[in-house]
C-alpha cells in the first residue's frame, strides 16, 4: 500500500511538472507568434527618438506607453511622479585636430552627459594621451595643466562577457574628466566605451566632484580615437580645437509609467517587471532600453491572452531617468516602502533585445537555489543559465528596503556595446524573434515564481 501511495505521489508530481511546462511552452509560443511589442517598439523609436529625461521626447514616451497600457485589459494604469535632471546638449559638437604635419582633421565626438560646455568660442589646446587614471596622476599638474587630456583605453576583447569589457572602460568616462580637471586640464576627450571600431561616438554620463572644477568632456568615436592616437605619435605638438555648448536647466517633473494585473489570491504581494523608458538624446534607444520596456508590457499581454490569473499582483514599470541619475528607480523603491507595499520578486530587461540566455539573480543563497530549480523549464527554449549576479539598475533600490530576490534577463550581448549609447541603436538592429523570446522568458519566470511560491510565502 505504501509503495502504491509513493507511486501515486510521484505521478502527481510528474503530472504537475508536465502541466507547468505546458503553460511555459504556451507562453513562449504566444510571445513568438506576436509582433505587438515589436511594433510598439518601432513606433517608440520613430516618434520619441532622443528621449533623454526632461525632454519633450521623454514626455511623449510617457504618454505613448500610458496609452498602450490603457488600451489593454489591465486592472489599473497610472503615472508615478518623479523630478528628473534637465540637461541639454545644445548645438552639434565640433572637434578638429590641428597639426603642422597632418593638417586639419575632423573628429566625431559627442558631449558626455552632464558635461559643461566650452562656450561659444570653443577651446584650443595641446593634447596629452593617457590610458588610465594612474598615468594621469604620474603626469601631475605639470604635465596636464592647460592641456586637453585624451583618455585612450582600448577594449580588452579577451573577455567573453562584453559587460566585463565595458566595465573595464566605463570608469574612465565616469571619473576621468573630473580627475583631469583636478590637475588643471581645460577639456577631456574619452575614447568611446564600446567593443566596436566604427565612427559612431558613444555618450554616457560623467560625474564631477562636488565643489570641484568642471571642464568640457566629450567621447570620441573608436575610429576617431585611432586617428588621434596615430597623429599624436607622429606629431606630439598637435593641438585640438573643441567646441561644445551643453547646459543644464532646473529639474522638471516626469513620470514612471505603471500598469498592473491584480493578484487573485495575494494582491498585496507585488511582482515587478520593468525597463527604463529614457534613452540618450543622440539615439532612438531601441536596445537600450525601449525593447526592455516593450517586453515588460508584453508580459502583461501574454498573461491576459493566455488566461493566466496570477496569485500576486504583476506590475509593469517603465522607469524614467536611468541614464543620468536613476531617480525613477529610487523613487519607485522609496514610495513602495513608504506606502507599506509588500514586494515578492522583481525582474528587469536592460541588456538589449538579443537572444535570451538565462537570468542573473541578486538574492540569498536559498532563493538563488530556488530560482535555479526552474532551469529545466527554460532549457527547451535555449536558456541554460541562472546564476548569482546583478539584476538591474532600476530595480536594485528595492534591496534597500526588502529582503527579496531580484533578477535580470541575460541575453547574448556580443553586439550590445556596438550599439549602446550611440546613434546606431536603431529599430532595424532589433530582431523580432530574439526580442519576443525575451518577452516569453520574463513572462515564464514570473508565472513559475508566482504559481509555485518558490520564494516562500512573502514578507
Amino acid at each position: 500500500m505504501r509503495k502504491l501511495l509513493l507511486i501515486l505521489i510521484l505521478l502527481a508530481g510528474h503530472n504537475c511538472l508536465y502541466s507547468q511546462q505546458r503553460v511555459v511552452d504556451a507562453i513562449f509560443s504566444n510571445a513568438l507568434s506576436s509582433d505587438v511589442a515589436y511594433e510598439n517598439l518601432r513606433v517608440l523609436c520613430e516618434t520619441t527618438e532622443g528621449r533623454i529625461s526632461g525632454s519633450p521626447e521623454a514626455a511623449a514616451a510617457v504618454e505613448f506607453t500610458r496609452q498602450i497600457m490603457t488600451g489593454m485589459d489591465l486592472d489599473t494604469v497610472y503615472l508615478q511622479e518623479v523630478m528628473v535632471p534637465n540637461w541639454k546638449r545644445g548645438e552639434p559638437e565640433i572637434a578638429r585636430i590641428v597639426s603642422s604635419k597632418y593638417g586639419n582633421t575632423q573628429l566625431n565626438v559627442i558631449a558626455l552627459g552632464l558635461s559643461v560646455g566650452t562656450g561659444p568660442d570653443g577651446v584650443s589646446a595641446p593634447v596629452v594621451e593617457v590610458s588610465n587614471i594612474q598615468e594621469l596622476e604620474e603626469l601631475g599638474e605639470e604635465g596636464v595643466r592647460d592641456k586637453i587630456v585624451f583618455f585612450n583605453r582600448k577594449p580588452n576583447h579577451a573577455h567573453y562577457n562584453t559587460f566585463d569589457v565595458y566595465s573595464d572602460l566605463v570608469g574612465l568616462r565616469f571619473r576621468g574628466p573630473a580627475a583631469a580637471a583636478s590637475f588643471g586640464a581645460v577639456a577631456a576627450i574619452v575614447r568611446s566605451a564600446t567593443t566596436a571600431g566604427h565612427d559612431y561616438p558613444h555618450t554616457g554620463v560623467t560625474r564631477y566632484e562636488v565643489g570641484g572644477r568642471n571642464i568640457p568632456s566629450v567621447a570620441v568615436s573608436p575610429a576617431g580615437a585611432e586617428v588621434l592616437r596615430r597623429q599624436l605619435a607622429g606629431d606630439s605638438g598637435l593641438s585640438i580645437y573643441l567646441r561644445t555648448t551643453p547646459y543644464r536647466r532646473p529639474d522638471v517633473l516626469s513620470y514612471n509609467v505603471i500598469g498592473e494585473i491584480w493578484g487573485s489570491e495575494l494582491p498585496g504581494q507585488i511582482i515587478t517587471v520593468g525597463g527604463h523608458l529614457d534613452s540618450w538624446d543622440n539615439s532612438p534607444g531601441a536596445h537600450d532600453d525601449g525593447a526592455g520596456c516593450m517586453q515588460s508590457i508584453d508580459v502583461l499581454r501574454i498573461f491576459r491572452e493566455e488566461g493566466i490569473r496570477p496569485k500576486r499582483t504583476i506590475r509593469a514599470v517603465m522607469f524614467m531617468d536611468e541614464e543620468i541619475s536613476q531617480r525613477g528607480g529610487n523613487k519607485y523603491a522609496d514610495l513602495a516602502y513608504l506606502n507599506g507595499e509588500e514586494h515578492y520578486f522583481a525582474i528587469e530587461s536592460d541588456r538589449g533585445a538579443f537572444t535570451p540566455r538565462g537570468f542573473s539573480v541578486d538574492a540569498s543563497p536559498e532563493k538563488l537555489k530556488a530560482l535555479q530549480s526552474l532551469l529545466p523549464y527554460f532549457t527547451p527554449w535555449g536558456m541554460h543559465e541562472i546564476f548569482a549576479g546583478g539584476s538591474g539598475v532600476d530595480i536594485a533600490p528595492l534591496k534597500n528596503y526588502y529582503d527579496m530576490a531580484l533578477a535580470g534577463l541575460i541575453t547574448d550581448t556580443q553586439r550590445y556595446f556596438d550599439l549602446h549609447h550611440s546613434a546606431n541603436d536603431t529599430f532595424d538592429q532589433v530582431n523580432r524573434r530574439e526580442m519576443q523570446l525575451g518577452s516569453g522568458a520574463m513572462a515564464a519566470i514570473i508565472y513559475l515564481v508566482d504559481y509555485l511560491d518558490i520564494l516562500g510565502p512573502g514578507q
